[in-house]
């Protein structure tokens, strides 16, 4: 999904600039041979990082073991690899979820490893900051630029609509628009609904990495995000207004909420001059569009 966004915003705001694109099939980033090969033949001059094996709470429950290793040695081969031929600049993307389970809301910068972190996606998070880490580190030893971003909850065109492994986003509009499809008089959403997330369009997340991938300076790693958050059970009435459902919402309190609040302070970026473009509704209205194109193409990616 973000991949994408980042090439569809170079090809419309940077044509001069050449793309280097390999897809999962055509490089396997956690095979460090193949990552090697890659760099010694392209040599880039700049690279943005979004590979990750990403998944909502169900998915880091069941996979930890996955969303440690896999995150972790995409991570260490491209960043090390990068360096050996050339790389003077790398962006990687990481997530909020690096932040303490109970850090001070908003969430800083300087939150980090503060104290311990969500268990429920602790995993993904410890890859992330290995990553944020080891670009941080290489940028102190050898004086490359190489720096993170660390952008909010994302949703978009080119989401995953797994059933059971998706995001909160693509996983409830999917629901409710099965629901609205199948006349169903409701939709049971885990947990209590109260706990707050904060949500970015992905084109608005690729205009981010391109305007820090051009400053001469920038932070070893920075939140992009909106500050501003709703509510879970908000979300899914806002959703279900983009989806023309008109049921009811279950709350299924035995399912666990994950963090109570999470939202970024995004005056670090601000201050560098980006602010996000899109409100919520209107993502919504584009990302649901580009849902029912995927469903009528057959191209939906978790279908």
């Amino acid at each position: 999904m973000v991949g994408a966004a980042v090439c569809r915003i170079v090809q419309s705001d940077f044509p001069e600039v050449d793309l280097v694109l390999r897809t999962r099939s055509e490089l396997d980033l956690c095979n460090p041979e193949q990552v090697e090969i890659f760099f010694r033949e392209t040599r880039p001059d700049a690279v943005i990082f979004a590979a990750a094996k990403v998944g909502g709470i169900l998915a880091n429950a069941s996979f930890p073991v996955e969303f440690l290793s896999q995150n972790a040695k995409m991570a260490i081969n491209a960043i090390e690899s990068a360096y050996r031929h050339g790389v003077s600049r790398f962006l990687f993307l990481g997530s909020t979820c690096i932040y303490p389970k109970h850090a001070p809301q908003p969430l800083v910068e300087p939150s980090l490893l503060s104290s311990p972190l969500e268990s429920t996606n602790e995993a993904y998070a410890l890859a992330k900051i290995v990553g944020l880490k080891l670009c941080q580190y290489y940028r102190k030893q050898f004086g490359v630029i190489y720096h993170s971003a660390m952008p909010t909850n994302l949703y978009g065109p080119g989401d995953n609509y797994h059933p059971e492994y998706s995001h909160v986003i693509p996983g409830l509009l999917r629901r409710i628009h099965d629901a609205k499809v199948q006349a169903l008089p409701s939709v049971t959403l885990w947990g209590t609904g109260t706990p707050r997330r904060e949500f970015l369009y992905v084109d608005d997340l690729a205009k981010a990495l391109l305007h820090l991938i051009c400053l001469d300076s920038p932070p070893d790693w920075i939140n992009v995000g909106t500050g501003r958050e709703i509510s879970i059970l908000e979300l899914a009435r806002t959703i279900a207004t983009t989806v023309g459902f008109k049921g009811d919402f279950n709350l299924d309190t035995s399912k666990p909420d994950g963090t109570p609040l999470k939202r970024t302070d995004p005056s670090l970026i601000f201050s560098t001059g980006w602010r996000p473009e899109t409100n919520l509704e209107i993502g919504l209205v584009k990302t649901y569009s580009d849902f029912l194109q995927g469903v009528e193409q057959g191209t939906l990616r978790g279908q």
